[in-house]
């Protein structure tokens, strides 16, 4: 049974994290505790087990929604190993910070950032683009297939020490880092959003590398575990890199940003109940 609903959260955080360049992480960790903690039906899973499950299943999204994204040419390569380069250090930070994280302690800081996830989500189409990281930054262009031409950049010191925070929160919940990473690209560096979703799954991908190293370290990674969950997520970043390409994500964000606003809360309650 347990099997079988890993194999669900799995296809599920796949597609969603594909979807939208979000890694993945951000559905299965909340999902996986609420599952296995509050109800019981996985046993031995803690916010440090989650949270090591996670970030090996980032690997597999992140290679398989990158595979797919190199055939469509929508990833900015140097732009990704600058952001990676960044999100290193933060991501080592982050693991070993969460090593002392009790459950209501994690359980409030991962709300308090989901609740905040879910506001950038839900204010980004209103937000005006920023322009001075693209004029005080090295310029670059993308030709889409509709033929529209973005120019788009940043300062690498600012991106440097935007993915260090990114990097940190990734190690710390498991969760990418490309909720926060695609938001700031479309904004603040006007990146085409196929491109920001592209490029995210590439460091996605190099970030979880790391990442995995560090739990594995720990002897976080409940491995029994990562056979249901992996080629699940596999062929759920494979069908979430399809459809990025064959429809408008904006009514899955909506849904996404509702879905973390309560996981949010919830996850809040409990950690200040427990």
């Amino acid at each position: 049974m347990e099997y079988l609903i890993l194999v669900v959260i799995g296809l599920l955080a796949g597609i969603i994290g594909a979807l939208v360049g979000l890694g993945g992480g951000i559905i299965l960790v909340p999902a996986t505790l609420f599952v296995g903690i509050n109800l019981g039906l996985i046993d031995g899973i803690t916010p440090q087990t989650v949270v090591g499950l996670s970030v090996i299943m980032m690997i597999f999204t992140g290679l398989a929604s990158t595979l797919s994204y190199m055939k469509t040419k929508t990833i900015d390569y140097r732009s990704g190993l600058i952001f990676f380069a960044g999100s290193v250090p933060g991501t080592l930070l982050g693991a070993f910070v969460n090593k002392g994280l009790d459950l209501p302690s994690f359980n409030l800081y991962f709300g308090i950032l989901l609740i905040l996830l879910s506001i950038l989500l839900l204010i980004r189409k209103y937000l005006k683009p920023v322009n001075w990281f693209v004029n005080h930054g090295r310029k670059r262009t993308f030709t889409d297939n509709m033929g529209q031409t973005y120019v788009f950049g940043y300062p690498v010191w600012f991106a440097l020490l935007l993915t260090f925070g990114v990097g940190f929160a990734s190690g710390l919940f498991g969760i990418g880092g490309g909720s926060i990473i695609v938001p700031a690209m479309i904004l603040l560096f006007l990146f085409p959003p196929h491109v920001a979703v592209g490029t995210s799954m590439f460091m996605v991908l190099l970030s979880a590398l790391v990442n995995s190293i560090t739990h594995i370290s720990l002897g976080n990674v409940p491995w029994l575990y990562t056979i249901p969950v992996v080629p699940a997520a596999y062929l759920g970043a494979k069908l979430g890199a399809m459809l990025n390409q064959k429809m408008k994500s904006e009514t899955l964000v909506f849904a996404l940003r509702i879905i973390l606003l309560i996981l949010g809360i919830r996850a809040i309650i409990e950690g200040i109940a427990g």
